[in-house]
């Protein structure tokens, strides 16, 4: 399957349930992702992502309802979806005897890879998570965060037209995190390659996917981008951040007096320390740019010693704190 023939939406389910006895994991699932994109499926543990991931590659059937991946239904064309999607799951395992290469070795063995073109592509996807340093050295060895890596690099190593990642950068350093992150986006943007990413770490989700569904209880409970999600589930407010230079304590409360005083700010936060920026709630939340301008002139008028203003969008931590809140899930 060519890039030109692939479907718009790799991955789309209608009604799709699964059942374990008087447990509803997923709860009549619509879904759809389109290709060359990144979906972050966020949720907490249990929330049923792991269980919707299974049904998606074949390796557990769906009670009611259909998917399909890439065309193929996974129920009963599971091999056809195995050689298209690479999949990391919550917790990889390799044979810790063997090094990293030769667990990529097999890994590329058991998708028809040898010689030349499986050597090329596993020092590819090795460079590409970072790993090349401890390619050689045994699995054994590995710190979880490498691990990881190596789990990425095994996911990768067929050329995926589809990439599932189940909390991929779960022990990686934040740096390695950047990395990783990086690399997702490039597959995409390169290869056209669609990423369902599976996360329970907000900040993760938001700098990356760009669209998220958050899932709760089995159920799908918003979709969309962040921007979309935060008209959806958040209050109708934005915020500003406003920075200060010399600041005391005698002209924080004159700060305040005027930040108060400007039109559509309704709260006015200082930082916990004098050198920390003030944040603003804003209401409505397109009345951003009007505080800004007059945040501008008020701090010009009164020698303020104004030194930074920026915009400061909803977080996805609010956005499914609240969306939880709205369907009753809170606890």
């Amino acid at each position: 399957m060519t890039a030109d023939t692939a479907p718009a939406s790799p991955i789309v389910t209608r009604g799709l349930t699964k059942v374990y006895g008087d447990l509803t994991a997923v709860d009549n699932l619509d879904l759809e992702l389109y290709r060359g994109e990144i979906f972050g499926l966020l949720g907490q543990n249990g929330a049923g992502k792991t269980t919707t991931i299974l049904m998606l590659l074949g390796l557990t059937e769906p009670t009611d309802g259909t998917a399909r991946v890439l065309g193929f239904d996974p129920a009963h064309e599971a091999l056809q979806v195995k050689r298209r999607v690479g999949y990391l799951p919550d917790s990889v395992g390799f044979y810790g005897d063997m090094t990293g290469r030769q667990n990529l070795r097999y890994t590329a063995r058991l998708n028809g890879m040898r010689g030349e073109e499986a050597e090329r592509q596993i020092q590819q996807v090795a460079e590409g998570v970072e790993l090349s340093d401890r390619i050689d050295t045994p699995a054994g060895t590995y710190s979880r965060g490498m691990l990881q890596r190596l789990g990425i690099a095994d996911a990768l190593l067929k050329d995926p037209e589809i990439l599932i990642l189940d909390e991929p950068t779960t022990a990686i350093d934040p740096i390695g995190v950047v990395g990783i992150l990086g690399l997702l986006r490039d597959l995409v943007n390169e290869r056209g390659v669609t990423v369902l990413l599976c996360s329970h770490l907000l900040v993760q989700v938001q700098s990356v996917c760009d669209r998220v569904g958050i899932f709760a209880a089995g159920r799908m409970i918003g979709l969309g981008t962040v921007s979309e999600l935060a008209r959806q589930f958040g209050a109708d407010n934005s915020r500003v951040e406003v920075s200060f230079e010399g600041t005391t304590a005698a002209a924080s409360e004159r700060i305040r007096s005027t930040l108060a005083a400007i039109p559509h700010v309704t709260a006015v936060e200082p930082g916990e320390t004098l050198d920390e920026p003030w944040n603003l709630t804003v209401s409505p939340a397109d009345a951003g740019r009007q505080v800004r301008e007059a945040v501008l002139s008020a701090a010009a008028n009164g020698q303020l010693g104004l030194t930074a203003i920026r915009s400061v969008s909803s977080s996805l931590d609010e956005i499914y704190r609240n969306a939880l809140h709205a369907e009753g899930l809170a606890a």
